[in-house]
């Protein structure tokens, strides 16, 4: 049974996009405005409708607990509203000041992705309001997002049909045309496919196209890991019981899964297996079973050691997220790429990338002791 139970009609244009929470719906639309109702009696609160952007909002989501809003703009900005009295909380600038097509939280609130029109696509931290990493897709404008369940990746969806998996470092681990004229929208289920192989997550992942056409995929998590080059070495350091498992699974060792869950094997106890402790400890009896196991952790340790040669956060610019070559320090006192952020300002940005708080000068000076550290940190990575 479908019944009609109310009609909302206060704004005065385009209503782009809905959202849900425990106690809210929200609306955004071409007319600027974002407004909240209670879903009781549909009424609208009283600090609605809620007004910043200049431009049309395109997208709203709230995070997880309900307690913040999100909306984003062709303004260029997302902005972060607090959903108990409706003040603002931070306005977030897309560094490349392209209309913001979309946003959505991860499942722990910790983190906002918005997608822009020129392809670009920056992960927020939502507890700082701070731009965490910034990429971008080759073509077409990012139209969809979407967190995987466990929030470890996201997919986003451009208009020119793209679907692009990425880590929580902004690395690009999967990307396929999923719809010949563009995708329109794309959402995980939120749990499991049932039935599948036995220490391994498969999720499905809805994409809708201006094709006509909607395709339902399945997602791995431990084979989209599996991409990633280099894993640091807090990552397997930090593994659960349930990581190994997967990873487990994915080696085709999936026979030892009991035998690792039963001994309570982490991560951290994974890199610190040897010959006689799965011989005596896990009693695996099988010396070829046992040396391949050996070896799958060897490669682990391995990656592990490439920690050493990755690039030091503080060396890399907030902005390009690149290892920068002539450091700056701003105003805000942060450091950047001289050449970004000089384009930055050039596009009337005054506005700090890292705080989003108006600069006090525009006054650009060179960083000389991060350039000597940086000069000195790639010279001993050459030795090695």
């Amino acid at each position: 049974m479908v019944e009609l139970i109310h009609t909302l009609a206060d704004h005065n244009d385009d209503v782009n996009c809905c959202a849900f929470s425990s106690s809210l719906l929200a609306t955004c639309a071409l007319d600027k405005t974002i407004r909240l109702y209670f879903l009781s009696d549909f009424t609208e609160v009283p600090y609605s409708p809620l007004k910043f952007h200049t431009y049309a909002v395109h997208c709203c989501c709230f995070s997880p607990s309900g307690h913040i809003l999100a909306s984003c703009s062709t303004d260029g900005t997302t902005v972060l509203w607090d959903t108990q009295n409706g003040q603002i909380l931070a306005v977030m600038e897309q560094p490349s000041g392209s209309p913001v097509r979309v946003c959505r939280f991860s499942p722990d609130s910790t983190c906002l992705v918005s997608g822009a029109s020129d392809g670009t696509v920056v992960l927020w931290n939502a507890q700082s309001y701070k731009l965490h990493r910034c990429a971008s897709v080759k073509d077409g404008s990012l139209v969809a997002c979407a967190f995987f369940p466990p929030g470890n990746l996201f997919v986003t969806g451009s208009s020119c049909g793209d679907l692009t998996v990425w880590d929580d470092k902004m690395r690009c681990l999967h990307s396929e045309k999923a719809h010949d004229l563009g995708i329109t929208c794309c959402d995980f289920s939120s749990q499991p496919v049932p039935g599948g192989e036995r220490g391994l997550q498969f999720f499905q992942l809805a994409s809708c196209g201006q094709d006509c056409q909607i395709k339902i995929w399945v997602i791995s998590f431990i084979h989209i890991l599996a991409k990633i080059p280099d894993q640091p070495k807090q990552f397997t350091e930090n593994w659960s019981e349930d990581d190994v498992s997967n990873w487990l699974c994915a080696e085709g060792l999936e026979d030892l899964v009991d035998i690792f869950k039963m001994n309570n094997i982490d991560g951290r106890e994974l890199l610190n297996l040897t010959k006689e402790s799965l011989a005596d400890d896990l009693k695996i009896e099988s010396l070829g079973l046992r040396s391949k196991v050996l070896r799958k952790i060897e490669e682990l340790r391995t990656k592990v050691k490439t920690l050493s040669s990755e690039i030091p956060d503080e060396f890399i610019c907030p902005i390009t997220r690149e290892l920068m070559k002539d450091p700056i320090i701003a105003s805000d006192g942060y450091s950047y790429e001289k050449e970004a952020m000089e384009n930055w300002i050039s596009r009337k940005k005054r506005t700090s990338p890292m705080t989003n708080l108006v600069l006090s000068s525009v006054i650009l000076t060179p960083n000389r002791t991060l350039k000597m550290a940086i000069d000195r940190w790639l010279s001993e990575t050459h030795q090695k």
